[in-house]
């Protein structure tokens, strides 16, 4: 069994379907989904949570390809509320839910390992490959952050990938640390520097477990985060996600995942429907 974890609310649900596809395509064994959300209407009408019909859908999907696959759908609005409600970084570009990955050590039932990948990474290889590596040694395996490093330090992280040994981050309280950082003060990137503060035992990894600019021969997962383009004296950002089909192809010239992103049509149109007729 691989257990991977996703945070986020109903708007990051294609990701979430693309990603978790692009994940049983490779995968050998089943796979148990943990969704970290949350209603936060009060903060925001668009901070609605992944809803128990998307999470039900979502696993019949996943169980046509291996039936002893789940998805646990993991409400964390109170834990939020008792510990990060308006806490300074809340009015950032990141929404809350991003936050919520920080209270992984809290969530019942979570597993002593787990691998969190943010919903615009798509899985090119085996998840196993760097699922089953072994980390007991460490809090986490993760690897560096592709501009962050040049600017805090050589082994700044990119928190999008995170393979966690939950029983050592229990052990160490390096999570309740990095909410007592983030509800303190304000901090630019503020759940992955207050990860990156706090989380002292970290297995480095090589890039091809979370490539940030391109699929390479050996990438593992592909995470489609910002990338920043340098055209002297200039620069500017680039933040094409995989749902976003047409920049996906016309932009990054990126078509080696056209087969998941049919299916992801496919399943979507389905959910869809139903609801329309539920």
């Amino acid at each position: 069994m691989i257990h991977l974890m996703y945070a986020g609310n109903d708007r990051v649900f294609d990701g979430l379907m693309i990603s978790s596809l692009s994940a049983a395509k490779h995968a050998r064994e089943p796979l148990t989904l943990w969704l970290l959300t949350m209603d936060y209407t009060e903060a925001r009408d668009v901070y609605t949570p992944i809803t128990e019909r998307q999470c039900a859908f979502l696993e019949r999907v996943l169980q046509e390809k291996n039936p002893d696959s789940r998805v646990v759908r993991c409400d964390l609005g109170d834990l939020y509320r008792l510990f990060l409600k308006n806490n300074p970084n809340e009015e950032t570009s990141y929404t809350p839910y991003c936050m919520l990955r920080l209270l992984a050590d809290r969530v019942p039932g979570l597993p002593d390992k787990v691998l969190y990948v943010d919903t615009d990474t798509v899985f090119a290889r085996d998840p196993a490959l760097l699922y089953h590596m072994d980390i007991s040694k460490y809090e986490a395996a993760v690897v560096r952050d592709r501009y962050g490093r040049r600017v805090f330090g050589r082994n700044y992280f990119n928190s999008g990938v995170m393979l966690m040994n939950v029983y050592a981050l229990r052990r160490s309280g390096a999570l309740k640390r990095a909410v007592f950082l983030c509800s303190k003060r304000k901090i630019f990137l503020p759940d992955q520097s207050a990860l990156y503060m706090t989380i002292r035992k970290k297995k480095m990894l090589p890039s091809r477990f979370n490539e940030q600019k391109k699929l390479r021969r050996r990438t593992v997962i592909r995470h489609f985060s910002m990338t920043i383009n340098w055209r002297l004296p200039r620069f500017y950002t680039r933040n094409i996600k995989p749902w976003q089909v047409d920049e996906l192809h016309g932009v990054l010239h990126c078509h080696e995942f056209d087969d998941i992103l049919a299916e992801w049509k496919l399943r979507k149109a389905e959910l869809e429907s139903a609801e329309q007729n539920s």
